[in-house]
């Protein structure tokens, strides 16, 4: 999805009762009061709160998001229903969402003032994202797409019980309203879903028709006269895209192989949405790997054309940012920077300026300002990250697997589906560690050989890294610093810095050439006059890397599928079963998105990722680049 800078909202609270939009010439809401509008015409219109009674998920699509009344309202709703959904998914659409301080005003005098206050202290930086607000301990969940209502409509993966048809009148937003747009709901759509708007203009009606549902109109709200509703009765059977079909809908119950940062992160999403886990890993406790590392970092990234691996990124840094707000972790340090090494300021700026991208995302700093925020002499331009930082990736697993038991030297060496008994897996001997209608494969490297018996054309291999430690340094970092190289104080007067990065190198032993180079890059970073010298100290680790430097999270393919598969999507997959891996040096950023996703794709869950995204992580990339190989 080609990436458009977002242009917050121009709002005119000068008549405080219908807040304006002077660029559409239109009003927020009616006179009549948003919460009564929401409750008549969306609520009302599509069946609720009685058609989301006894369900175990609920899926309500918005095509605009406004001042968010309407998920207020909808959330008060639900919350005050005994018979409600297990859980609330409220996805929703925005083109020119509210800034912070604009969406508080709004909710001043608020009759859901808890709920508008919560709504707020979530608020995400405005970026061209689907963002995720999680709510009620996981069971109410916003799904924000900011940017045009057209190309999140065909990037957003989901299956919706209800839509909320909403937006500016059709005179002042045409766009929301013509049949192209109404035409791609259907994709969304589930049969016999609902649809309710305050709009009742005969041309929308008809659009809707032609897009397959039975209108009708009913009585609107004072002042409207009319409003519309219909339900999804689509003449054909829909064709969903066969890699997209849920994993385990049904399972109650979970198998995790690999206890380190992927496997927490899934054992978390996974639990939100009501799942059981059992978590296996092979060493004496979770994160002995990768993730037992001291320290390390997360954060966005920067291209100058906004590529899939900058987009990714900023999904996954912002998704790690929002957990991180609800996990008690010591040892965390909020905000980062990152050193360019072109010494052009006013480039970096206009990239910002170009993307959109908001200073709550990122920043570019003078190498003066940059050398000021974190006290180190630094000689380069840097980019700023509000809402990255560094923190011990242990302390994150264990608030991850907070009150989930983990069965330790469990190593799993075969894992195999029955038909009635779900995924089991086995150690060497053939003993029987556990089963489950769902299983997770996240073991990192260790679990290679694993992988290869599943999966042998997955193109992974291993990296090495060694990461230093100075008992005492000087000056200390006041932030974290990344670039060539990275460090970041340790808390106790001394400092972390590397890492080095050699493929396919097995050797365990700390080397004092790697310690020598992460050394002289900490040297360059403090302004040291040498190389400081001080006794080896530090920790090797080997991550799990795929050659394009992306994850992988999904489905396996089912080996002999003979069909379309130009596309991941195409491809069908084996039942029950998820992969979380290859997570490389970004274990801390990716691992709170992949997790999501993983939870997502097995329980068929609307997906926090868009669908160009979910493509380029998918594992059945690698199958469907190897076929095109072949036919070139």
């Amino acid at each position: 999805m080609k990436t458009v800078p977002i242009v917050p909202a121009r709002v005119d609270f000068s008549t405080p009762e219908t807040p304006q939009a002077p660029d559409y010439g239109d009003v927020y809401h009616s006179k009549s009061g948003a919460f009564d509008q929401a409750r008549h015409t969306f609520l009302g219109g599509n069946g609720l709160p009685g058609r989301w009674q006894g369900s175990r998920r609920f899926v309500i699509l918005e095509t605009g998001f406004g001042l968010g009344n309407n998920f207020i309202a909808t959330w008060a709703a639900w919350l005050a229903d005994p018979q409600r959904s297990e859980r609330l998914v409220f996805i929703s659409i925005e083109k020119h969402p509210l800034r912070r301080e604009d969406l508080s005003r709004a909710h001043q005098g608020s009759s859901e003032p808890r709920l508008a206050e919560q709504l707020l202290a979530q608020w995400p930086p405005l970026t061209p994202n689907l963002h995720r607000l999680v709510f009620e301990h996981g069971r109410v969940e916003l799904l924000l797409a900011l940017g045009d209502v057209r190309p999140w409509l065909s990037e957003l993966v989901a299956e919706v019980d209800a839509i909320y048809l909403d937006g500016f009148a059709l005179a002042g937003n045409p766009e929301m309203w013509d049949p192209y747009t109404l035409k791609l709901l259907g994709r969304l759509a589930r049969p016999d879903s609902t649809l309710a708007s305050w709009c009742s203009a005969g041309p929308v009606r008809q659009a809707l028709r032609a897009a397959s549902f039975e209108v009708k109109k009913r009585p609107g709200l004072p002042p409207k006269w009319h409003m519309t509703t219909a339900r999804f009765a689509p003449r054909y059977e829909q064709q969903r895209p066969a890699g997209r079909a849920p994993l385990a809908p049904h399972a109650r119950e979970a198998l995790i192989v690999g206890a380190g940062l992927a496997g927490a992160a899934c054992t978390h999403a996974l639990r939100a949405q009501g799942i059981a886990c059992t978590v296996l890993d092979a060493h004496a406790g979770p994160a002995q790997e990768a993730s037992g590392n001291p320290a390390g970092l997360f954060h966005g990234t920067l291209n100058p054309d906004d590529g899939l691996h900058a987009r990714f990124n900023r999904a996954a840094a912002l998704a790690t940012s929002a957990l991180l707000e609800s996990l008690p972790i010591a040892g965390m340090q909020r905000g980062l920077l990152r050193l360019e090494l072109e010494r052009d300021l006013a480039r970096m700026q206009a990239q910002i300026a170009r993307l959109g991208l908001p200073p709550d995302y990122v920043q570019a700093l003078s190498s003066e300002e940059a050398a000021r925020r974190c006290g180190l002499p630094l000689k380069q331009p840097a980019w700023f990250y509000p809402h990255g930082g560094a923190l011990p990736p242990q302390a994150l697993v264990r608030a991850l697997l907070a009150d989930t038991p983990v069965r330790t030297h469990c190593t799993v060496a075969r894992v195999a589906l029955d038909e009635q008994r779900g995924w089991q897996a086995f150690d060497a001997d053939g003993r029987l560690l556990g089963e489950a209608p769902a299983l997770v494969l996240a073991g990192g490297h260790a679990a290679l050989p694993l992988l290869q018996d599943l999966a042998p054309g997955l193109p992974l291999s291993r990296q090495r890294g060694q990461l230093s430690h100075l008992p005492e340094a000087s000056p200390l970092p006041q932030l974290p610093v990344a670039g060539a190289g990275y460090a970041l104080a340790d808390g106790r007067g001394g400092v972390f810095c590397g890492a080095t990065t050699q493929d396919e190198d097995p050797d365990p032993a700390l080397r004092q050439a790697d310690q020598d180079q992460n050394l002289a890059q900490w040297a360059a970073l403090a302004g040291l006059a040498e190389r400081p010298r001080t006794a080896l100290a530090g920790r090797v680790g080997w991550r799990l890397l795929a050659p394009d430097r992306l994850p992988l999270v999904g489905g396996l393919p089912v080996p002999d599928y003979q069909g379309r598969d130009d596309q991941p999507r195409f491809l069908p997959r084996l039942p029950g079963l998820v992969l979380c891996t290859a997570l490389g040096s970004r274990g801390i950023t990716w691992a709170a998105l992949c997790g999501q996703v993983a939870a997502a794709l097995l329980t068929g869950a609307p997906l926090p990722l868009e669908a160009g995204l979910l493509d380029a992580i998918d594992p059945a990339r690698f199958r469907v680049r190897q076929m095109r190989k072949t036919l070139s």
